[in-house]
């Protein structure tokens, strides 16, 4: 049995016992920053300015077990669900430990979600509490109080003003939680530690409820056990080290971000925590992390931004950029290839050369716009563009892919730093099994996989079998011991001249070949031939529009106009030359608006809901497909 393994038998019970055996560990260390206000009437403050601020470990300890105690004090014991419903922010996290240090069990919530949605998890999942960032997630509840008579009591982290609408709900803020808490702990100084010796490995720790691409979400059970596996396996595996630095941005109700709160408990390191999506580029250079998780969809966007600012300048910065890319490209290919085939990270002399000068004039600056200290970035909840995948290698910032579902509490495979693999999803953590189905799909097995869907025993038995493996849907194969996903099992279609036709290849193909392009959805099931609508990203295709005789139009107008529709046809062939036959895009229409959350064609980790795509713009879709004869 390998050292790995065998840390990884030994896991603890949960990630409350990994929490105070951290704090007991290092209770002095740096464990988390945040921003905060700072006063505008101090002497070196101004309105809307912020510092980081820092908790050490014991801080942390302190408020958290404050918390626990508190929910203790309203009644809350094993296994009963309090929800969570807020944006990234360090309360989140104390919230959580705190409702896993009393036994509790977390209902995760997006703060995107409506109150309709929000009223189905919550009576769904038989919450009695809530914790709420704000005024707005506690209007959602209060106007669908009639459909859950469990909830008692709302924790705002902001604190209430005193004149919401409470609908017979108790609420509190956060710090008069944590008052509580502290006089609770006065009278049983040991209550917190009781309720973390008394959790069974086996016992509810989260409920997150799967965005669902289609139909009503489901909630996935995930115990104690899960949560502190991918801890240790995330520890033993490298991914995190104990002198890292990572920057979390992710929505922590996303299984994604949650599970890298375990690992950063299991190494100790410091995390930097701030969910504004619109500050990333402000953050990275203040944080200098050296790890950072995201979705693909922001490396797309960084790519995109980048080569739209090096085509603004034009002329031979432009083309210098277009060199560089290349070389980036070639030189990860090369050097990869011959990891792979000799162990030895090398490429031959000119390309190195090549490489060296482009990184003085244009990779270094890519890095330093990272913080200058990334010595990688995880990426996952979809599929990234190998072509992305090169580019950002070869600059020295590489994307490790890693793979996992809701199901599977996340960690399922990742690459790692030492090796990775562009293109694939790297190699299953410690602990976890892979294996490919007759039929292509990819099956996991694990301490981290869930223990069911809550209350659907029958949809439990449809994708997990009796002796642990997880049917995850998804296409794919193993090379090597690396992982590669080839598509959605429910995604793929059939042309109807009997073609199978993958539509994330097709569509992480265009990405890699199209600078202006946010989103992308490919059509032709049971169709004759193949076709696209296409979101455009507005920040990179506005400059372009206002260079070419397009200023002051509107973006509906940009994307509706012969010049635009001119460009984006000259990338779909490039395309095309790409593709088999069957697989080209003969048609395509550009969307009046990009792909958006609110309107709900994209879950809130970016994946897009196909259907409700495909009926929105149903209309477009029967045009492209006007005059044709279906077989």
């Amino acid at each position: 049995m390998s050292s790995a393994q065998s840390t990884i038998d030994r896991r603890p019970p949960s990630v409350a016992h990994l929490f105070l055996s951290r704090v007991e560990a290092t209770p002095n260390g740096e464990a988390y920053r945040f921003p905060v206000p700072v006063d505008e009437h101090a002497a070196d403050g101004a309105p809307g300015a912020e510092q980081w601020r820092s908790l050490t470990w014991a801080q942390t300890a302190e408020r958290v077990t404050a918390v626990a105690a508190g929910l203790m004090s309203l009644g809350i014991g094993p296994e009963d669900r309090v929800a969570l419903s807020s944006s990234t922010r360090m309360d989140w996290i104390v919230a959580d430990l705190g409702n896993m240090c009393a036994g509790a069990a977390t209902t995760t919530v997006y703060p995107s979600t409506n109150a309709e949605e929000t009223a189905f998890i919550l009576a769904n999942s038989a919450s009695r509490a809530m914790f709420a960032e704000n005024a707005a997630q506690l209007a959602k509840v209060v106007a669908r109080r009639e459909e859950l008579p469990e909830l008692r009591t709302v924790i705002l982290f902001d604190a209430p003003k005193g004149d919401e609408e409470t609908g017979g709900l108790e609420v509190l803020s956060l710090a008069e939680l944590e008052q509580r808490g502290a006089a609770h702990l006065a009278e049983h100084p040991d209550a917190v530690t009781k309720a973390v010796e008394a959790l069974d490995r086996e016992q509810l720790a989260t409920l997150i409820y799967t965005s669902g691409t289609t139909g009503r979400p489901k909630g996935v059970r995930l115990v104690h056990d899960c949560w502190a596996y991918e801890g240790v396996a995330q520890q033993e595996s490298g991914l995190l080290r104990s002198d890292d630095v990572q920057f979390m941005w992710l929505p922590l109700s996303h299984v994604f971000g949650k599970t890298l709160i375990s690992g950063q408990i299991a190494t100790g390191h410091v995390m930097a925590v701030d969910g504004r999506v619109d500050r990333i580029i402000h953050n990275l250079p203040v944080i200098r992390p050296t790890m950072m998780a995201s979705a693909p969809r922001i490396f797309e966007k960084v790519y995109n931004g980048i080569a739209g600012k090096a085509r603004a300048q034009g002329g031979a910065k432009y083309k210098i950029f277009l060199w560089a890319a290349k070389v980036a490209r070639d030189y990860a290919r090369t050097t990869q290839a011959n990891r792979i085939a000799t162990g030895q990270n090398t490429a031959p002399l000119g390309l190195t050369i090549q490489h060296t000068i482009a990184d003085k004039l244009v990779y270094a600056k890519i890095r330093a716009a990272f913080g200058g200290r990334m010595r990688g970035a995880v990426s996952g909840s979809a599929a990234l563009a190998p072509e992305i995948g090169y580019f950002f290698a070869g600059a020295g910032v590489p994307v490790l892919e890693g793979y996992g579902l809701t199901e599977t509490s996340a960690g399922s495979t990742v690459n790692r730093e030492e090796d990775y693999r562009v293109g694939t999803v790297g190699q299953p953590l410690p602990g976890t099994e892979v294996r490919i189905a007759e039929d292509g799909e990819i099956l996991l097995k694990g301490p981290g996989v869930m223990r069911g869907y809550h209350n659907l025993p029958e949809q439990t038995e449809e994708v997990l079998e009796a002796d642990g493996w997880f049917h995850t849907g998804d296409i794919g194969e193993l090379d090597g011991g690396f992982l590669r996903i080839t598509d959605r099992k429910k995604d793929m279609f059939k042309t109807s001249g009997g073609k199978y036709v993958a539509p994330s290849e097709v569509e992480g193909k265009f990405k890699a070949v199209c600078p202006f392009v946010s989103n992308i959805l490919v059509i032709g099931n049971g169709r004759n031939y193949c076709t696209a609508l296409i979101g455009l990203d507005e920040a990179v295709i506005m400059p372009w529009a206002a260079e070419h005789g397009l200023a002051g139009k509107s973006y509906a107008e940009v994307v509706a106009s012969p010049e635009v529709n001119q460009l984006i046809e000259g990338f779909v062939q490039r395309l095309n030359g790409e593709l088999q036959r069957w697989q080209t895009i003969k048609k395509f229409t550009l969307l009046p608006r990009d792909l958006d959350i609110e309107h709900g064609e994209l879950t809130p980790s970016l994946k897009i809901k196909r259907p409700v795509v495909e009926r929105t713009y149903a209309d477009a879709v029967t045009e492209m497909y006007a005059g044709t004869v279906e077989a």
